[in-house]
Order: C-alpha cells, then structure tokens, then sequence
C-alpha cells in the first residue's frame, strides 16, 4: 500500500523503502551526474535526463557503460553499478552541442564490444547523431538539414539483431527507419503509400539510389512520445499525444490492437519479459495494463499524483506463492530486517518460468506467477506495483462484451504491400532478439510460447530476423502472397482469426468521447485498480529514468542525477560507507 502520513512525512526524500523481498538503499556513493556535480538549471531542463546502459561483455567484471544526457551535454562513463563508487572524474567520452539539446539515445546491445559500442543520439531540432564514443573518430550526422523532419526527437532505438537499421520518433506524430550506411539525401524525400489502417499510414522513400529514410510511419494525432520493440522483435508498441497506444507487427505493418488513455496523452510504454503484457503511462496519471494477447486493458493502477514519465517490468522479481507478504506501511525503520519471501527472478528461472507459462493446458500461468513493474512519475514519486493472478485470471470472468470486441483487427486497409519485399542481406537468423535496449530495461528473456490452441508467431523469413543489411527492392505482392504470408504475423492474427468479426473497430480517430466506455478505453469501475506495493517521493525534481537490473534499480531526475537502488542483500561493503555518509531522518 501506499504511504500515508503527514504532509512533513509525504515531502520527505526517502533513501530506502521495503518490500517483501527486503529492503532497497539508495547508494549515495553510486550516484552519477555532471562531474561538477551542480544540478541541472530550470532554463536548462526543458529536456529530459535520459540514462542508457550497455554490456560489453568485457573480462574484467565491470562491462556495463552508461550514457545519459544532462542539457546540452553528453557524458559516457564506466558503471560499477552497486559494487564501487562512481568515478566522474575520468568519463569515457564527454560532448557539449551547441544550439541544440540532446533528448534521448540508444546503445546497439547487439554489436556491442570492449573496444566499440554504436549510439545514436536524436536532438531537439530533430537531427540524429550516429557515433561511436570509444573510438570516437567513427560518427554520422542524419536529418542535419532537417529536410525529414524538423520537429524534436522524442525516442529512439535500435532494430533488435540489427546492426544497422535504427528507429526514431518524432514531436510530428511520424516514425522514420534509418539505416546507418544510407545518406539522407540533399533535398525533402518523396514518398509513395506502402499501407493505410485505422489511425495510421505507412509510406517508403521514392528514390533511385538508397536513402534515408527507408520507412516513414505516421500514427496517430499529436506527437509519438515513446515506442518499445517486443521481446521477440516482431512487434512495436507505440504511445502518442491522442493518447492511443497501437502496437504493430513490425514487418507486416498490420495493426495488432489499440488502446485509448483514460484521459490525456501517453507518454511511456513497457512490455512484459515474456511479451503477454503492455504497460503504459501518462497525463491521466494512471499506468494502465494492456493483454497484447486478448487485445484489452486487464487494470488501471492509480498511485501518481502527476504525469507518469516511465513504465517498466523487473525481470527478476517474482513470487514464489509460499506465505503471506507482509502489510506495507510508510514508517518500515522500525522493521527488523527480513528473510526475503521471494527469490530474485534470473535468467534461468525466467526461461522455467516461460515453460511453466507454456505448460498449462489453457494458456493460463500458474497461481504463484506475479508479475512486477515500477514506475516513476513529474510528481517524484517511485511506485513499484504487482500484477498478481487474481488480476490477470479472476475467477469471475468480464462480460463477453469486454472480452472479446476489444481489438483492431488486421488493419491492412488496401493496399496489398508488405515489408516482405524489403529484402535484406541477412545474416543467420536468430529468433530470440537479445539486443533490446536497456534504456527502459533489461534485455528480455526467451518469450513464452503460446498456450495449446493458439499458433506460434513464427520469423516467417521476415526482413529483421537476421542481421540488418541493405534494403533490396520493393515488390508488389499479388493476393495469394498475402494470404500466404498472414500466418506469420504473430499470436495475436493467429489467435483471433476465429474472431475476426468481434475484433473489427471502426477505422476513425480516437474520439475520447466515443472511446470512453468501450473496449478502447474502459471505465474506471469496469477493470480492476491497482494500488502500488511502495510509493516514495525519492527526488525534489521530476523522475525521468526508472530501469531494473540484475543487483540493483536505477533511476534519474530532471535536476541531472542518476542514483542506484542496491536490491536486498546486493548492498556489499558500499552500503556500509553509505550509511555512515547519509544524513539522519532520511530513511523510510
């Protein structure tokens, strides 16, 4: 449950908090920012802090590098994570632009070496920066004179098991497809119509060499603010300003389902290790969960009292179903210290866990299966939240109205391309992505498979199961290729093909007023509400990073801090040191 207490208790930066695993401290000596360690300024923090992490799979035990970017400065620095102090006298790379702020950047998990990481960077004017800050003689300006697009870059990340092939967001509500060995081009690109669904459009550059960009997606009304690749890199969940998030099978360009905001815009968007669950954010102060398998919003959690800026799953904290978890209250300092009432969630046991998930006859994961997220919020306050069975498989099931007229269907509307024809110089291929970034959370584990009943999604000799390469020619497939090719579009066209008529929605905008109610957008009494596990204020500036890692949580605020959270018992000698060095009356 959520603190309650006095308004001196409610504005008071708390430096651990408890769950049933134990207790999380915040280690000062941990903390990254600016090396002069001045915080970041009003006039300067129009942009958000954003922190990305990458392994470089390095012998020396200390792999992971971290980015992250405070006004118009860059800093690339060695993470020791929960182990050592930060050292920000020596970072790796430092830049300061001018007359442009950086927004967001993104490592390529899977090329990435001691001796070379690939990082693009978007900016506010809309330009995108391709460079390598180890080698640091390796960079690549995109959309420098802004012919593509001119409005800021709100999110960006690499194609998962591409070595090449990036994807940006822009304030314009538009996506654009790069690849890194294609020039943009010295004029405005032209564009044809490759596919039109409901709430979106589709179109590939008209030009007789190779250029940028090779795909321009326009979704939505108002800005894109945030996408997010599956586990198994088919599929893309996109949130924007109209407050719809849409995911789509991201070879096919079909629309596998939607969803509208209570209210307001979507500003953040989250999978589940195992892909089953979406989980987003916004201006309606509510994170809501989305099934990508049933298509519907399963709950709301209210907890925030502003904005909620980042969603994302723990991977590896679970439930283990033995014994009752304690009451949560806001005054834990006088809890002794406990044995953990849960295992922490690694790699392994996640790959056991997806065949449990696999197991059941009915699709449906065993009783103990809880599912944990956090989330951080304008309001500076972190919330961590369970998604338990009673959520996801309550014993008393929703109207058949709510169950099942609650998707998009195909949503090819006409025009019989695909990406199929995009073809590239593929590399071997490789099911299983395990390049997606952690500048929202760890790479995913090995995706369950789908229940007994439902097909597999399957690669289907996509253009992205292999390395990224160059991009062929386009080609015009005939119906009978479609018809063949629709098989390969993932669980949910797989899934539904029964229900294909209780899926169709209309193809119009999403009209809050006509959304409210429906299977889009639910009452607040007709889905299940969430209360948050823990909720803290842990910053006097607005929250911006929130990411989950194997011994520890990381999180930063607008004034340019990034902090780590040690998980329980991954404290070390550290924790001892940052006791000593913490002010009184700032624990939980």
């Amino acid at each position: 449950m959520a603190a309650e207490g006095g308004g001196k208790e409610l504005n008071e930066i708390k430096s651990q908090f408890r769950t049933r695993e134990g207790a999380y401290k915040l280690l000062s000596l941990s903390e990254y920012s600016r090396p002069n360690r001045v915080p970041l300024s009003a006039a300067q923090g129009t942009n958000p802090v954003r922190v990305s992490l990458v392994n470089v799979r390095d012998q020396s035990g200390s792999g992971d590098r971290i980015c992250f970017n405070v006004g118009r400065e860059l800093y690339l620095y060695l993470y020791r994570g929960p182990r050592k102090a930060a050292d920000l006298s020596k970072p790796i790379d430092k830049r300061i632009y001018k007359g442009t702020q950086p927004t967001c950047h993104d490592f390529n998990q899977f090329t990435a070496t001691p001796d070379s990481v690939s990082l693009v960077v978007g900016f506010s004017a809309g330009q995108v920066q391709y460079l390598d800050p180890i080698k640091k003689e390796t960079s690549k300006l995109f959309n420098e004179e802004r012919f593509i697009d001119k409005t800021k870059v709100t999110c960006l990340k690499w194609v998962p098991e591409s070595e090449s092939l990036f994807l940006v967001a822009h304030t314009s509500g538009n996506l654009y497809l790069y690849n890194v060995e294609h020039p943009c081009g010295t004029a405005a690109p032209h564009y044809q119509p490759l596919k039109q669904g409901s709430g979106f459009s589709v179109y590939a550059c008209k030009s007789k060499s190779c250029r940028n960009p090779l795909l321009k997606w326009s979704v939505g009304e108002g800005a894109m603010h945030a996408f997010a690749f599956a586990p198994d890199g088919k599929h893309v969940a996109c949130a924007s300003q109209d407050g719809g998030l849409r995911v789509f099978h991201f070879d096919s360009m079909e629309l596998h389902g939607a969803m509208k905001s209570y209210f307001g815009g979507l500003l953040c968007v989250c999978w589940s290790p195992d892909g089953r669950y979406i989980v987003t954010g916004g201006e309606d102060d509510l994170v809501t969960v989305w099934s990508f398998w049933d298509c519907r919003v399963i709950a709301r959690g209210h907890g925030h009292k502003s904005w909620v800026s980042v969603v994302a799953f723990d991977p590896y904290t679970s439930s283990v179903g033995e014994g009752e978890a304690p009451e949560l209250s806001g005054s834990d300092e006088e809890l002794p210290e406990r044995p953990p009432l849960a295992r922490a969630r690694t790699a392994s046991s996640l790959s056991r866990l997806s065949k449990r998930n696999s197991a059941s006859a009915d699709g449906r994961p065993p009783s103990s299966l809880t599912y944990r997220f956090g989330s951080v919020g304008q309001d500076t306050q972190f919330c961590l939240w369970d998604l338990t069975e009673d959520i996801l498989f309550p014993h008393q099931p929703l109207s058949r109205a709510r169950t099942h007229t609650n998707g998009v269907g195909g949503g090819g509307g006409g025009l019989p391309w695909s990406l199929s024809g995009l073809a590239l110089e593929s590399g071997p291929a490789n099911p299983l992505p395990h390049s997606l970034s952690r500048s929202n959370s760890l790479p995913h584990p090995p995706a369950a498979r789908p229940p007994a009943g439902k097909a597999p999604a399957t690669d289907g000799g996509g253009p992205f199961a292999g390395g990224g390469g160059r991009f062929a020619t386009l080609t015009l497939h005939d119906k009978a290729a479609d018809k063949t090719h629709k098989p390969s579009h993932g669980v949910g066209h797989a899934a539904s093909k029964s229900n294909d008529k209780l899926h169709l929605v209309p193809r119009s905008k999403l009209d809050p007023a006509r959304a409210l109610g429906t299977a889009l957008c639910p009452r607040m009494d007709e889905v299940p509400l969430l209360e948050p596990l823990v909720c803290k204020k842990i910053a006097h500036e607005r929250l911006t990073v929130l990411i989950f890692l194997e011994d520890c949580i990381v999180t930063a605020c607008q004034e340019g801090f990034i902090c780590t959270w040690a998980r329980p018992g991954k404290v070390g000698l550290l924790s001892a040191q940052n006791q000593a060095n913490s002010p009184s009356g700032t624990v939980v």
